[in-house]
């Protein structure tokens, strides 16, 4: 699918998404050298929240969709490898910072509100930031978005305490589901608030991206465990990659406009009552983590899974193949490389769901670029009040 002609992608109604999952390994390459050229702005803002604050900062990254799960992704992974002494991190919808305010926001606590936003058009992001404006006494702002023309990035236009990060510009997703936005929108977070080195970092990012390139040469590898009677699929992973989880279901489930259920869950809590949701016309995908403790966990969910002989089918996505040895069942494993965080591999693993999504989407005879037949579901949200009687 990635490698057919605008052509033959147009014929299947696909020619902007194929082309937005394909280009991924290039944008996160490009969204570093633009972290490098803002990197000073960046760290003078966080050393003057710091400043200001008798406690730790709070850090929130905001979003809705796609957006809020950039959070639900990172969050975890920095909580371990960012700066814990002076910063918490926290992931907290727009949604629901919206519908009340006061359960969220603390006046009295320095914060940095992360506005995520591929459009900048969403109501709720647009309200998330006067909310805080309104309600936190310090706060400064990082609004990460893929459009220059926004609304969102209008709003940081001569404000004090803010910052405006772009991704690149083909990052703007046209298609239906958020892919590439999604996952230089992550990048981006990672670079500022990761307290690994930059030598590090970019090391990290190369080989993700060289891991990105491996998944395009092998989609057809990824279409032959497709190739089964399915109705359901399910995600689920531990640490970061269970917040990653979320992400991957909901392509499934926008792609395909709904004609398959989804669901997703950590590895250990997928026990406690939704393993119910599994019958013979299931597919089970699991991220599996690169940390040896964790991985033990993924690996005896999966063969639990695998015994019970319901599901119709099984997949580990995983870094090294060596690392599932014992395992018995059906694995992607990359080529050998050094082993990456969980929040650096999300980026390679999500590719993998992405090609799921868009590959089952034509198979139930859908078009990815516009899933929605009815247009009930918008690439930018309508149709949201928001009421202004704070």
């Amino acid at each position: 699918m990635l490698k057919k002609s605008i052509a033959e992608l147009s014929a299947l109604g696909a020619d902007i998404t194929a082309p937005e999952i394909r280009q991924q390994p290039l944008m996160w390459l490009e969204t570093l050298n633009i972290f490098k050229n803002r990197e000073k702005e960046i760290n003078e803002l966080l050393l003057c929240a710091k400043q200001v604050s008798n406690g730790k900062v709070r850090i929130i990254f905001a979003g809705a969709g796609s957006s809020q799960y950039i959070g639900d992704t990172i969050v975890p992974y920095l909580n371990r490898n960012g700066d814990s002494r002076h910063f918490s991190f926290e992931n907290i919808g727009t949604t629901d910072i919206v519908a009340v305010p006061e359960d969220y926001l603390q006046k009295d606590e320095t914060t940095i509100l992360i506005s995520f936003g591929r459009s900048g058009n969403s109501p709720e992001s647009l309200a998330t930031v006067a909310l805080a404006d309104q309600m936190i006494h310090n706060l400064y702002h990082i609004v990460i978005t893929c459009a220059k023309d926004g609304l969102l990035a209008n709003t940081m236009e001569g404000r004090e305490n803010s910052l405006l990060l772009l991704t690149p510009d083909e990052t703007n997703d046209k298609g239906f589901a958020m892919t590439s936005s999604f996952t230089s929108m992550m990048v981006m977070a990672l670079l500022i608030f990761d307290e690994t080195s930059i030598e590090l970092k970019s090391e990290y990012l190369e080989i993700a991206a060289s891991m990105g390139r491996e998944v395009i040469e092998r989609e057809e590898e990824i279409k032959t465990f497709l190739d089964k009677d399915y109705e359901r699929i399910v995600y689920i992973g531990s640490g970061s990659l269970a917040g990653l989880s979320r992400e991957a279901q909901l392509k499934v489930l926008e792609l395909t406009a709904g004609k398959l259920s989804t669901l997703f869950d950590s590895s250990m809590g997928f026990r406690h009552g939704p393993k119910s949701f599994i019958n013979e016309k299931t597919l089970l995908f699991m991220f599996v983590s690169s940390d040896p403790k964790v991985r033990r966990y993924d690996l005896d969910v999966l063969e639990e899974v695998k015994a019970d002989q319901i599901a119709a089918g099984v997949l580990a996505i995983i870094q090294d193949l060596q690392d599932v040895q014992g395992y018995t069942g059906t694995e992607f494993g990359f080529e050998e490389r050094k082993a990456l965080p969980e929040a650096y591999l999300a980026l390679p693993d999500v590719m993998v769901a992405q090609i799921i999504a868009l590959q089952t989407s034509i198979k139930v005879g859908n078009t990815p670029d516009t899933p929605s037949p009815t247009g009930t579901v918008n690439r930018v949200v309508k149709g949201v009040t928001i009421y202004s009687d704070l």
